[in-house]
């Protein structure tokens, strides 16, 4: 056990912040001092359930407070910005949820205060920190699968607009696309070896709305759910083009008209290809005949509690260390450009060129 543990103020105290709190309460190397929430009665509910000593309204004072190194910012997608980058400047290393923000510019400001102040920041890209993604990385970067020249990948909720802060543009930046979507183009992007994108071509749609009628189906609802708002799509597809001359494919939504929910995650290789989701399984020829190899693992899909304890885990790490996550600001920063393009191009009808 460290002796000198690093002490964590959790910035927002809605649905994400308990995969961080619990993940947090795991590690040997960390303590969590502080929590901070608009909602004082939601902030105080977390500091009884996780037993935290300091409690705030105003991410300020939590800020201002000397005896707090980092903090996991679990806020609006509009205030990510702000937080991260007064968080740099405060002297505080900073973890911050996807997406990293709402535009390029906002993702280019808070990547200039990492760099003025050389304190970590470490972008919530969960799905890079799942077990089965780095299984899959170690077979890419040792050549299993060979060049990989194209992805696809579908995350799709038939009901499942979250509501709330979710489904207002304004604090949330956009739907499925910058909330859902994010995770899989990321991930594809990060086992594809993170080659400069180029181009996308996209189109968003909002056709259902809220869907808030439908009966006799449980869905995911924001901690402050509220369905009288939605200014967000329902549905984005889009076509990502990148200068080595791969490409991503990635449909996602909210709400469509579909059987069931799907999750999909796919990358083909010259050498071998990989379905990473809904069950992990590699594709490759053996003596002249495709053969399907399914590897002996613990979880054939993401474990999302494990994914958010190595992510915790390794901020934590890095924290103490010095060393550069695995999803730096930079990352994040080539993200927004990608998802920004792309609302660019559904607003415009044509392709943009990033």
């Amino acid at each position: 056990m460290s002796i000198n543990k690093l002490r964590i103020g959790v910035i927002g105290a809605g649905s994400i912040s308990d995969l961080h709190f619990a993940s947090y309460t795991k590690s040997e190397d960390a303590v969590i001092v502080a929590v901070c929430d608009l909602n004082r009665e939601r902030a105080a509910a977390k500091a009884e359930k996780y037993d935290i000593a300091n409690i705030y309204t105003d991410y300020n004072e939590l800020l201002a407070n000397p005896e707090i190194d980092a903090v996991s910012i679990c806020t609006w997608n509009n205030t990510h910005a702000e937080i991260s980058i007064a968080a740099l400047h405060a002297g505080k290393h900073v973890l911050v949820e996807k997406p990293l923000c709402k535009t390029v510019e906002e993702a280019q400001r808070i990547q200039d205060a990492v760099r003025e102040t050389g304190k970590i920041l470490q972008v919530g890209f969960v799905r890079r920190y799942d077990t089965n993604a780095q299984l899959v990385k170690h077979f890419i970067d040792n050549g299993q699968l060979g060049e990989i020249y194209y992805a696809k990948a579908s995350c799709l909720r038939r009901l499942g607009n979250p509501g709330g802060w979710f489904s207002d543009v304004e604090r949330s930046g956009g739907g499925p696309l910058i909330d859902i979507g994010v995770h899989v183009i990321d991930v594809c992007w990060y086992l594809m070896g993170k080659p400069k994108p180029v181009a996308v071509s996209g189109h968003t749609y909002n056709k259902l709305g809220n869907r808030k009628n439908v009966k006799n189906l449980s869905f995911y609802k924001a901690a402050d759910y509220d369905a009288e708002r939605n200014t967000v799509e329902d549905l984005a597809n889009v076509l990502i083009r990148f200068e080595n001359g791969a490409s991503l494919m990635v449909d996602v939504s909210f709400t469509l008209h579909a059987k069931k929910d799907e999750i999909a995650v796919k990358l083909y290789g010259d050498k071998g290809g990989v379905e990473l989701e809904p069950e992990i399984v590699f594709v490759t020829e053996i003596l002249d005949t495709i053969t399907n190899v399914t590897p002996q693992i613990n979880n054939k899909s993401i474990d999302i509690n494990s994914a958010f304890q190595n992510e915790i885990n390794h901020f934590v790490s890095c924290c103490q260390t010095g060393e550069t996550p695995i999803s730096p600001v930079e990352d994040g920063l080539e993200i927004m450009k990608i998802l920004c393009g792309i609302y660019e191009s559904a607003a415009k009808g044509q392709e943009i060129r990033l």
